[in-house]
């Protein structure tokens, strides 16, 4: 396996119009989960992905599973008796705007420990990807990054590391502490911009970039949605233009982002290479609703990148 990708999955309903949830007569069900969106994303850039996670034995759970197998993600989840799988409700309150609750706690996902885990398929691959909404669902999924992260480190397994920070989750304070934890121990980090601030406290770019890699991470990515990205890897600093699309839903965009850049790392493509096809990725992903449903396959990024006609006959 090329990437195993470790993290929650939740059920996911969807707001059919836009106005306020109440008022709102239908939903749409689906699934999202940052992890489990990079793990899609790979999958449709043709490199091998499982996704590790742990779901509710109930019909939620069995929706992701059988979505992600017919998105060609291998699954290597486990099912907890006791929890139900967690759910996540997205409305649109007024046009252009985006607000998501949660109901995770207590749910399966939150706990995932160590012995849910195939510490072999993390040493088997080439690419563990994390991101900081495990850290902030509790102790033992804590616990299970952890092992995952030693696991992968002592096999020679990359670790990839997406900040991610859900403020609805948990406070600066308790995790800035765990994400320079997590980031001192990946080989990869992935920040936005106000990520990058918080997990520094520096304001200046260059200055979030040099005080990430300080950590130790040798490649730092800073996704700076409209404006692009910078990284920083081996002493190389690139910068790379944002695309510019009509964007319709942005959730999910940076998870397609580090699915292109992690799929070309994979490839043994350049670091201009990575960055030109995470924002091609990311910019196709802001095209249709969903939180993966819009990532894009080789051929999608290669229309987008010739300036192809949009209309397809």
């Amino acid at each position: 396996m090329s990437v195993v990708a470790l993290g929650e999955s939740l059920g996911l309903l969807v707001a059919s119009r836009i106005g306020r949830l109440e008022l709102v007569p239908s939903m749409d069900l689906g699934f999202g989960g940052a992890e489990s969106n990079v793990a899609i994303g790979l999958a449709r850039l043709g490199t091998s992905a499982t996704w590790m996670g742990r779901i509710g034995d109930d019909a939620l759970g069995r929706l992701i599973e059988r979505q992600m197998r017919a998105e060609g993600v291998a699954v290597a989840s486990t099912r907890d008796p006791e929890a139900p799988t967690a759910l996540m409700l997205k409305e649109r309150p007024v046009a252009g705007a985006t607000a998501v609750s949660y109901y995770r706690a207590g749910c399966a996902g939150s706990r995932l420990a160590p012995e849910h885990l195939d510490l072999q398929r993390i040493r088997d691959a080439r690419v563990l990807h994390i991101t900081g909404i495990t850290a902030a669902l509790g102790d033992l999924p804590r616990s299970a990054l952890d092992a995952a992260i030693d696991a992968a480190r002592e096999a020679g397994t990359l670790v990839s590391f997406d900040v991610n920070h859900r403020s609805r989750l948990w406070s600066p304070e308790l995790a800035v502490p765990a994400y320079r934890a997590l980031a001192a121990r990946a080989n990869i980090v992935f920040a936005g911009e106000d990520e990058a601030e918080l997990l520094t406290g520096e304001r200046e770019l260059d200055a979030q970039v040099a005080a990430i890699a300080a950590l130790g991470p040798t490649q730092v990515v800073v996704k700076r949605g409209s404006e692009g990205a910078t990284a920083l890897v081996d002493g190389e600093l690139v910068e790379q233009a944002a695309f510019a699309v009509q964007a319709v839903d942005t959730v999910g965009a940076g998870d397609a982002f580090v699915a292109g850049y992690l799929a070309e790392l994979l490839a043994g493509a350049s670091l201009a290479e990575r960055l030109r096809t995470a924002a091609a990725c990311g910019a196709v992903a802001c095209t249709a609703p969903g939180d993966w449903e819009a990532a894009p396959d080789r051929a999608a990024i290669a229309r987008l990148l010739d300036g192809g006609d949009p209309v397809q006959r």
